[in-house]
């Protein structure tokens, strides 16, 4: 390689991030990364070099890299791999702000045909599924782990700035939080165990011992569904607080979803520029969220022409009717018990509803937290598991919760495939997982 200086001590140039390519403008720098595009232009060629943080345009002139580098610079194949010194060079016109002009070049991968055209990509989604693991490396789905990290950090230092504890919750269940007809039933060295479908209950016992805790990791649920919003396996966050009421756990999911969205776009705009995602919606998610009740959401429902019974769950088109009426997630509250989990609290002043929250996110994307406080009456629990037909045996730890030193508590899961693809604007939530496990699709 030609190398001329800002050399380390070995001689080679300073090793540069796309990313932070402006930081270095006047400087000569490495870049390793691969071939996205490239065009000849007679005696120049352009390269378009990924390195995953970014994508920045590589000129080489013949005349100041050689016949034989060019030649083998302007016959490679996309994806292929390499090493690139050049001079940082600012350009206006470029989306990052600045170019490289190649002093030298080492191919480390040769690649072969690259099989995803911008054809396939606009074409054949079973394809690209079935290439997830090159179809990772196009510009918008980089952005999409991009963004995704980000909230994954904006969750943790949101709850870690706030006195709350991470907790891992078991993997392994002996018993199912919500029933087992959605349950991946395993064989536990002869005796049957679950896949976890919720951290909750564990989040619980944490709570007695550490007051804030959160757990955060994947779950999985045999739900036999083919829409956009489900996967098998997704990622929750589930944060816990002892003597919390309805009113904690709502402002709580409240603070989270306006956190998350205020640091993406602090800090994500060269991915939102990638999605094409319109900013506008995001830049009004700002506290105060609008709050209805379940029998508020009903009579609207009716009133607006979009017939509902009382008694009956939301569906995706439910929800989706109310979101179109705001323009900030809608915190919907106090559904009827017959539709929610055994370990919901009551309401005292209502007992047909439980205390508990759906929060339904804005341009069509549905839930993205659910939660409630949780019932903390020894009695009232023993009842409800004995209702639902569960095992008393298997919760036998849980309730002595409430056998020793119960106090009124709650919580919520957060969705993160939901919440990523609300941010960023996808349609499907298959492209917000890195490897998205689905109905019939486990490769790769």
């Amino acid at each position: 390689m030609t190398t001329t200086e800002d050399q380390t001590s070995d001689g080679a140039p300073t090793l540069a991030r796309v990313r932070r390519l402006n930081e270095h403008v006047g400087e000569t720098v490495r870049v390793q990364g691969w071939l996205a595009n490239r065009r000849s232009s007679g005696k120049l060629l352009f390269l378009e070099l990924r390195d995953g943080s970014g994508t920045v345009q590589a000129v080489a002139h013949k005349k100041a890299i050689g016949d034989e580098l060019f030649a083998e610079l302007e016959g490679l194949p996309q994806e292929s791999s390499l090493e690139v010194d050049g001079l940082v060079k600012a350009d206006e016109r470029s989306p990052t702000g600045v170019e490289l002009s190649v002093t030298g070049a080492r191919v480390v991968g040769r690649a072969e045909p690259y099989p995803i055209t911008k054809a396939v990509q606009e074409d054949s989604v079973d394809f690209l599924m079935k290439h997830r693991h090159l179809w990772l490396r196009s510009s918008k789905q980089v952005a999409k782990l991009r963004v995704r990290a980000r909230i994954i950090k904006s969750i943790r230092d949101f709850f870690d700035g706030r006195d709350f504890v991470c907790l891992d919750a078991p993997i392994f269940t002996p018993s199912a939080c919500e029933g087992t007809s959605t349950l991946f039933e395993v064989d536990y060295f002869g005796d049957p165990a679950y896949l976890t479908q919720s951290g909750q209950l564990y989040a619980e016992a944490g709570a007695m011992a550490l007051g804030r805790v959160y757990t955060f990791g994947p779950t999985f649920r045999a739900e036999k569904s083919k829409t956009r919003r489900h996967l098998t396996e997704f990622w929750m966050c589930e944060p816990e607080m002892a003597f919390a009421t309805l009113d904690d756990v709502m402002d709580l999911a409240e603070g989270l979803l306006c956190t998350i969205v205020s640091d993406v776009l602090a800090d994500c705009a060269p991915e939102l520029n990638v999605l094409e995602r319109d900013l506008a919606p995001l830049q009004k998610i700002r506290a105060p969220f609008p709050r209805m009740s379940y029998d508020e959401a009903v009579a609207l429902l009716n009133e607006k022409g979009h017939p509902f019974e009382w008694g009956g769950d939301l569906g995706a088109p439910d929800e989706t009717f109310l979101t179109q009426l705001f323009d900030k997630p809608l915190l919907l509250h106090r559904y009827p018990h017959g539709v929610k989990a055994f370990y919901m609290k009551r309401d005292p002043d209502d007992d047909r509803v439980a205390l508990c929250v759906d929060v339904l996110a804005p341009e069509g994307y549905g839930e993205i937290v659910g939660g409630s406080e949780r019932a903390d009456d020894l009695d009232y629990l023993l009842e409800q598991i004995k209702k639902h037909d569960l095992p008393q045996e298997a919760f036998e730890w849980y309730l002595d919760l409430r056998r020793y030193g119960t106090v009124p508590h709650g919580g919520f899961g957060l969705g993160l495939e939901r919440t990523v693809a609300w941010v960023c604007g996808t349609h499907h939530i298959r492209e917000c997982i890195p490897f998205p496990r689905m109905l019939y699709k486990i490769y790769p």
